[in-house]
């Protein structure tokens, strides 16, 4: 290991904590997280393993494509609002509006409503949430040094993610005691306000500004400004071949992740039976969430390490890699032993990957279009799995139990690997310097 990255590691998440700044963000986020997790781990318990309720593949898919794909049209040009109005109190009015509408989507829960009148609220919770993680995101620059973003990234998002994982784990905790029924699933699932009033107490400590944008912009004309976020995203994105290319290999794993999570959920509402102390049904489900995060956990430990060793474009490849023969491996026997164990690894080298992603932006897009860039990111994040549930739930059969799916889901992550590769190699002058940053290769994402 080179000086350099020893003396970025001796830095460490102690000299991070220490800064009150970032401090508070990370308490943000972790707050929040721990809502989102809770709400969508009480959501899924209410929808498909409600005693009350059935779930084939096709509802499934239906519940996915109303909570994501909807904020996934809006969600660029919201992003220009990060890039224009003051991130904290954009952070803490989301955090209240999303509240209001847990309570909204519990109260349908319990009514025992379906389909639409349930689902517009949680595409409200989900889709709000999604803004303030890349609200977050872009903010992270303005609290930490510029040469220890990958370290901060890493430690943000992974505590983020671990967060969300035992947020999940509570909602199963408070359902084994409020009901699997609606009346039990609607108290559950309105758990979530307290973490998300919570963050927006939390943000709210901040200073005016103190988040960004560099020049805080209330706009009189909201509209248009609203209008050319997909547009400003996408032109800083293109015009940044690092982000272009690792953004690439991020979505051939999300495809091959909506695949494989369509697989699962239906092996353990239909097919897998327990082995030992190992549960298969929502409690399987909890085990999965505990593996992924347990493979979340040492993506942020080891990816600053990795990408210090290897570098960025090894890493992201290794990662792809690795994905695609634990899909055939561990995927392919469909036990519930393997589902797991290809749960940490697929979510272990996917992690690997976001975090490269998110340094890019990070890193190589200026402050002032940095929302609408993350905000595009997370949009086509959220179309790619859309796309792969919806396309999987055509033909997947209703038990899961599908060779062929786990085969396409690893033959994905070869697109990837591809797509990757030839972005990267694509060597295209930046043409608009007030929007993307030259790279001169001098950072651990270049």
């Amino acid at each position: 290991m080179t000086t350099l990255a020893v003396e970025k590691h001796h830095w460490g998440s102690r000299r991070f904590l220490g800064i009150p700044e970032f401090r508070r963000l990370l308490a943000t986020r972790l707050t929040s997280q721990w809502g989102d997790g809770l709400f969508q781990a009480g959501l899924a318990g209410a929808v498909l393993f409600n005693p009350e309720r059935h779930a084939d593949p096709a509802a499934i898919a239906a519940g996915f494509a109303v909570l994501l794909l909807p904020y996934s049209i809006v969600g660029p040009f919201t992003g220009a609002l990060l890039d224009r109005w003051d991130r904290k109190k954009v952070i803490v009015v989301a955090n209240i509006t999303r509240a209001v509408f847990v309570l909204l989507t519990a109260l349908a829960v319990g009514a025992g409503l379906s389909g639409l009148p349930l689902y517009i609220s949680a595409l409200i919770v989900m889709g709000i949430g999604r803004f303030v993680g890349s609200g977050l995101s872009a903010s992270l620059p303005h609290v930490v040094d510029e040469d220890h973003l990958v370290e901060a990234n890493a430690l943000a998002t992974t505590a983020g993610a671990i967060t969300a994982v035992v947020g999940a784990a509570c909602a199963i905790g408070f359902r084994t005691f409020l009901g699997a029924g609606d009346g039990g699933s609607a108290w559950t699932t309105s758990i979530a306000v307290v973490g998300m009033l919570t963050s927006a107490f939390i943000a709210s400590r901040f200073r005016a500004g103190v988040l960004g944008p560099d020049e805080v912009d209330e706009p009189h004309n909201a509209f248009k400004a609203v209008a050319r976020g997909l547009l400003d995203g996408a032109k800083a994105t293109w015009h940044t071949p690092n982000v272009t290319a690792a953004l690439a290999a991020l979505l051939a794993h999300r495809a091959a992740f909506g695949v494989s999570l369509m697989v699962t959920l239906l092996l353990m509402r239909y097919s897998l039976e327990d082995v030992g102390i190992l549960k298969a049904g929502i409690g399987g489900l909890g085990e999965v969430a505990v593996a992924g995060g347990a493979g979340i956990l040492l993506a942020g430990v080891l990816t600053d390490r990795i990408v210090d060793r290897f570098g960025t474009k090894r890493t992201i490849c290794g990662a792809l890699i690795l994905t695609g023969a634990a899909q055939i491996g561990l995927g392919l026997p469909m036990t519930l032993v393997t589902i797991l164990a290809a749960s940490f690894v697929i979510i272990f080298a996917g992690q690997i990957v976001k975090l490269c992603v998110d340094t890019a932006v990070q890193h190589d897009v200026g402050d002032e279009v940095r929302g609408r860039v993350f905000a595009l990111y997370d949009t086509l994040f959220n179309v790619t799995q859309v796309t792969a549930v919806s396309i999987t739930a055509t033909v997947v059969p209703l038990d899961g139990r599908s060779p062929g799916l786990i085969i396409t889901a690893a033959s994905l992550y070869l697109v990837g690997l591809a797509a990757y590769l030839l972005l990267l190699a694509r060597k295209r002058q930046v043409q608009h310097p007030g929007l993307v940053r030259e790279d001169d290769g001098s950072h651990p994402i270049g």
